[in-house]
């Protein structure tokens, strides 16, 4: 594996997926939600802490390999690898570029640990891609602030022991780190096409009041720094979720392709079987391309590393969907049944498409920037 992840880590985080994650992949599902425990596991083998400095618990992996240890996380359940997305991306990488100090010394080991889990929240009932028009509310007390307002769709809100939520007073949008207490209530959202075992939750701020210590970053640049690096980092690991199901998938397909039998041949000696294997194969290649591409930007800092882990995100949860519903097809009738696995690879794939900038949302970002970096002017 590149980057910097150990054959015996690489070989830990492997074994730890096959054994202890993937036989219960449906099971989490169908129980609402991911143990606390395999949560606190995940901090004990390094997982929760992979991309923080070793300085904060963590174990200082560099994109690529931190990467990687997404994918095979991904590839074993959804819901467990949505605890990396959100709570060491999202929460984790944000307060290490973002938090004071002291908010970096409290909040990191226990993020690396798992003593404490984390959660984003910044979607509500009304407002999804348009991040900006929020309207959770926060106004000063004194010399504290008060959060009031609702969010939606907020992976982890079940569990979390902590947030990050984004507010707005007259037009200025600021973060705050904001614990679970007797002002906040959270209440699980069900019936989920998918991550259904990602805890997630609406989560009510009735007048939560927060110090001036609790800000994460500037007042008012909750916008403009917090929540678009925090999405940063949540597209790359989009990027590798996406990468995971699409090769989940294909594994899928193959083995199922090799074992079952129709028209006395197997369904891998038919032509339109391999076809659909075949462009799963390309895309499979293509996208671990791209996610590759897309971390040895950003370890460079290259300017454009935003750009590529946009397309990288792009790219994966567009394929993944694609893979997915072949797998399904080549499935048959057993595609559409929760006792194999590309039932709910199908479904987990399509909220690929959505999460973290919608597909369309993402086609816009991905085109200004075509259409400035290979303009031709006339001569």
């Amino acid at each position: 594996m590149p980057g910097n992840v150990t054959l015996t880590l690489e070989a830990e985080v492997a074994r730890f997926a096959a054994e202890e994650i993937r036989p219960f992949a449906t099971h989490f599902e169908e129980t609402s939600g991911i143990p606390r425990r395999l949560i606190t596991r995940m901090g004990e083998i390094g997982l929760l802490g992979a991309v923080l400095p070793p300085a904060y618990g963590g174990l200082g992996l560099d994109c690529l390999a931190y990467g990687q240890v997404t994918e095979l996380i991904g590839k074993a359940c959804c819901a467990s690898r949505s605890v990396l997305t959100v709570h060491t991306s999202l929460v984790g990488e944000t307060i290490l570029r973002f938090g004071t100090e002291e908010q970096k010394a409290h909040w990191l080991p226990l993020i690396a640990s798992g003593e404490k889990i984390g959660a984003f929240a910044l979607t509500e009932p009304e407002h999804g891609s348009d991040a900006a028009g929020i309207q959770t509310s926060y106004r000063k007390s004194g010399s504290d602030y008060l959060i009031r307002g609702k969010k939606k769709w907020i992976s982890l809100g079940g569990i979390a022991d902590f947030f990050i939520v984004l507010a707005t007073c007259n037009g200025r949008i600021t973060a705050f780190i904001t614990e679970r207490d007797h002002t906040v209530t959270t209440v699980p959202m069900t019936g989920l096409l998918g991550n259904r075992g990602g805890h997630v939750a609406e989560i009510t701020f009735t007048d939560t009041r927060v110090t001036p210590e609790h800000i994460l970053g500037k007042e008012g640049n909750g916008f403009t720094h917090i929540v678009n690096a925090a999405m940063d980092y949540g597209r790359y690991s989009i990027a590798w979720a996406g990468q995971a199901i699409a090769q989940e998938a294909l594994d899928n397909m193959v083995s199922y392709a090799r074992t079952r039998s129709q028209f006395g041949l197997k369904l891998g000696q038919l032509g339109a079987v391999q076809q659909l294997i075949a462009a799963a194969t390309v895309k499979v290649h293509a996208g671990r391309t791209l996610c590759g591409k897309a971390g040895l930007a950003r370890q460079q800092r290259d300017p454009d590393a935003a750009m590529e882990t946009i397309i990288a995100k792009y790219y994966t949860s567009k394929t993944a969907m694609e893979i997915a519903t072949d797998a399904v097809q080549v499935f048959g009738g057993n595609g559409c049944y929760n006792v194999y696995p590309v039932e709910r690879l199908f479904r987990e794939a399509k909220i690929l498409e959505i999460i973290e900038g919608t597909s369309q949302v993402m086609e816009g970002i991905i085109a200004g920037f075509a259409l400035k970096k290979y303009y031709i002017p006339s001569t």
